[in-house]
């Protein structure tokens, strides 16, 4: 634990004394990490001051990585992503697949203040989510298509070289379909993926380009068909969510 947040102090992080969860995200935490080839990435909620909620100064959030705006990360690179509270409340009520990781990943550092929202986490989970599933899960389809730029820093293009489409784009396609059936059905997210084994050969280039295809389509079918017999409700819970909220910036505000 003390090295993943002596990297978040490294980024500059100016409230590591109001962070309230951390964990390792990308690849690693769905279990599809390939040794060499993924860089670090580092996730977390932290509580801001009274005066960055209350006064006329915002962070929602907070971003760095040592590769930079100008070059691809490689397996050495650090990519830190933190949310205050309230823009990652904001995110995972939305159905945003990203903030819904947090209810459900193990962090290194977890505090009580997280507690309190992981104990209502039905609260933030509603059908809306299936949207956002099914959107990420197809952008990554066209990147794997060519018909949308490929990484968040570029193309692939040793990837496509190699095995003749983005292996990676694939497989997190595949990841989300299945992440989107599992939380429409059972309201949970399983980290790392029941199905870590069968990504890691999707990204390592097992199956044809039109075997991925036909696997993701059965998989939109059973999402769109989990969406319809899903027991979670329409909407999220906004009273319970802005309760819970604001129990916990006070008790923060409180203890610092």
């Amino acid at each position: 634990m003390a090295d993943l947040l002596q990297r978040v102090s490294e980024s500059g992080f100016p409230h590591m004394d109001r962070l309230i969860h951390v964990f390792v995200g990308g690849s690693e935490l769905h279990g599809a990490k390939v040794h060499g080839t993924d860089d670090l990435d580092i996730y977390g909620v932290y509580v801001e001051p009274p005066e960055l909620v209350l006064g006329l100064e915002t962070v929602p959030h907070f971003v760095w990585s040592t590769a930079g705006n100008d070059r691809r990360n490689g397996p050495a690179d650090v990519d830190v992503t933190l949310y205050s509270l309230k823009k990652w409340a904001s995110l995972a009520c939305k159905g945003n697949p990203t903030a819904l990781h947090f209810l459900f990943a193990r962090g290194v550092l977890q505090s009580p203040l997280w507690s309190m929202i992981v104990n209502h986490k039905e609260a933030f989970l509603s059908r809306l989510c299936a949207k956002h599933f099914l959107g990420f899960a197809n952008d990554q389809l066209a990147r794997v298509k060519g018909r949308k730029g490929r990484g968040k820093k570029g193309q692939r293009p040793e990837l496509e070289q190699k095995y003749g489409y983005d292996v990676k784009a694939a497989m997190h396609a595949l990841r989300l379909l299945y992440e989107c059936e599992e939380i429409l059905r059972s309201g949970t997210i399983t980290l790392p993926r029941p199905e870590r084994d069968q990504l890691i050969r999707v990204r390592t280039g097992k199956y044809s380009l039109d075997k991925v295809l036909d696997m993701a389509n059965h998989k939109f079918a059973e999402c769109e068909q989990a969406e319809r017999e899903s027991k979670l409700p329409a909407r999220i819970d906004r009273t319970t969510v802005s309760q819970v909220l604001t129990d916990c910036y006070l008790k923060s505000w409180q203890m610092n």
